[in-house]
């Protein structure tokens, strides 16, 4: 099959090649990939150097953990999944992703794909709609009322996030850049800080939940806007080796979940949920999706289409 692969530790060292067609193991599914999401932070992030009891990962892997397809094979010891599902999921960090005309994920690491939408589509939820899902409802424990506050809500995550909190029936705040105010207040937000204008911390008071997608600086300063029992949590790839107590607390990296995955299928079909797409690239580029030209200031998640 074809595939895009890390050679090294960065984005110059992924390759488009041939690479071995994956077999699905007990409880296994593999699946035809139709379509692959970008997170171009992944490549920093420790499961893409390390296995999980820490020794370094063999070279060359495949990145792209989320999906959309169709089920190819089955592994043995496997209910609940026939070859010709229309699936989307999120497979195991610690193993080969997506990025290629075929991959292998848990069954529980899938459930069936959102049909209002096409593979593209789908394949842009699984991480954004899984992280939002989690960072609101398992760690911040959100309650309809409160006020949230989003760090750039036109981003992958934050579409989502924004659109979530207000599905929850919070009184959603998000930051965003100049060209994207509109487009996030489109997205549900009901207040949005032009952060090229105005410092959030000036704006925003009080707030009972940040979600910060960007970290650094902006994590610095997000713990000043909480109110007293206010909530933070942070995605930001930086967090992932601080040796702050409070970073560490906040910090997640999303897991697969199927009956979240589930949840999130029936808010897109509902349309509740709009998953934005910035860009799509054929898996022969995919490479170029990692590059700092095209990861700038978009809005929503680069799609690489591997099938039609």
């Amino acid at each position: 099959m074809k595939a895009i692969r890390l050679h090294g530790s960065d984005a110059e060292s992924l390759r488009y090649e041939a690479a071995p067609r994956p077999s699905p193991d007990a409880g296994e599914v593999l699946i035809r990939v139709h379509a692959a999401g970008v997170t171009p932070s992944e490549l920093l992030w420790a499961p893409t150097s390390t296995k999980a009891n820490g020794e370094p990962r063999p070279r060359p892997v495949i990145p792209g953990h989320e999906f959309s397809g169709v089920v190819a094979g089955l592994g043995p010891d496997l209910d609940g999944v026939a070859v010709g599902d229309e699936v989307y999921g999120l497979n195991d960090w610690y193993r080969d992703g997506a990025q290629a005309e075929y991959a292998v994920a848990r069954a529980a690491e899938l459930a069936p794909r959102p049909r209002t939408v096409d593979h593209v589509h789908a394949a842009a939820t699984p991480i954004s709609g899984l992280t939002a899902w989690q960072a609101f409802f398992e760690h911040a424990h959100l309650e309809p009322g409160e006020r949230v506050l989003v760090h750039a809500g036109a981003g992958a995550v934050g579409t989502f996030a924004v659109q979530l909190a207000r599905w929850r029936g919070a009184r959603v705040i998000a930051t965003a850049a100049t060209g994207n105010v509109e487009f996030v207040r489109e997205l549900g937000a009901q207040e949005v800080i032009d952060y090229t204008q105005d410092r959030f911390e000036d704006v925003a008071r009080d707030v009972d939940v940040v979600l910060d997608t960007v970290g650094g600086e902006t994590l610095d300063r997000s713990w000043d806007v909480l109110r007293p029992g206010g909530r933070l949590v942070t995605i930001a790839a930086g967090s992932e080796a601080t040796t702050d107590p409070r970073v560490r607390e906040a910090f997640f990296i999303v897991r697969a979940d199927r009956a979240q995955l589930g949840e999130v299928a029936k808010l897109v079909d509902a349309g509740s949920l709009r998953p934005v797409v910035a860009r799509i690239l054929p898996l022969a580029e995919g490479a170029a999706a990692y590059s700092v030209e095209l990861r700038g200031t978009k809005r929503g998640k680069t799609v690489l289409r591997i099938a039609s």
